[in-house]
């Protein structure tokens, strides 16, 4: 018993620990897209985070993201807009979710600066698309902060239909808050 006490101590010293579990929480979070709407940047927010996050800097093979953000919190600070965005664009009461999961989690070659690479899968409308971005994570306590950014074409999702009055492209920059568990 004591020699299988011995092996089990010397594995965990010698091997890295296993990822750490976070929630990711909205205080101190944001989720944050840019459109062109008659050609001018407009954007808003979504709120509502939840899901799990698993991560460890020293093993980030062990990482993974689940997170989502809720439809119908979509927030333009234009009432009317956000409502025809909630029913028209997003169908949220069928579609309540925007998820992100990651397949993979690597470093980077600015990994002593906190950066890494997220490749995954973003699923909206039900229309599953494979993406990937450079992220920057901030130890903040026991918590970390995540940040990253990318774009998206809203048609590929089925976001609306084809206009010539209202852009494609969609930059999101996400700002994550992920409190220990």
């Amino acid at each position: 018993m004591k020699g299988n006490l011995f092996v089990l101590l010397l594995i965990s010293f010698y091997y890295p620990s296993s990822a750490q579990r976070y929630k990711p929480v909205d205080e101190g979070s944001k989720v944050h897209f840019v459109i062109k709407n008659f050609g001018i940047s407009t954007g808003g927010d979504l709120q509502k985070l939840d899901g799990e996050i698993l991560f460890n800097p020293q093993s980030i093979s062990q990482s993974f993201f689940n997170v989502t953000v809720k439809s119908s919190t979509i927030d333009t600070d234009n009432s009317s807009r956000d409502e025809s965005l909630r029913q028209d664009y997003f169908e949220s009461a069928k579609y309540p979710d925007i998820r992100l999961v990651s397949t993979k989690v690597q470093n980077t070659n600015k990994t002593s600066d906190g950066y890494y690479y997220f490749t995954g899968k973003l699923i909206m409308k039900n229309v599953t698309k494979e993406i990937s971005f450079p992220f920057k994570a901030e130890k903040a306590g026991e918590n970390w902060l995540f940040t990253g950014e990318f774009d998206i074409n809203r048609l590929d999702y089925g976001v609306g239909e084809s206009s010539s009055i209202l852009g494609n492209k969609v930059h999101i920059s996400l700002k994550v808050q992920a409190k220990k568990q």
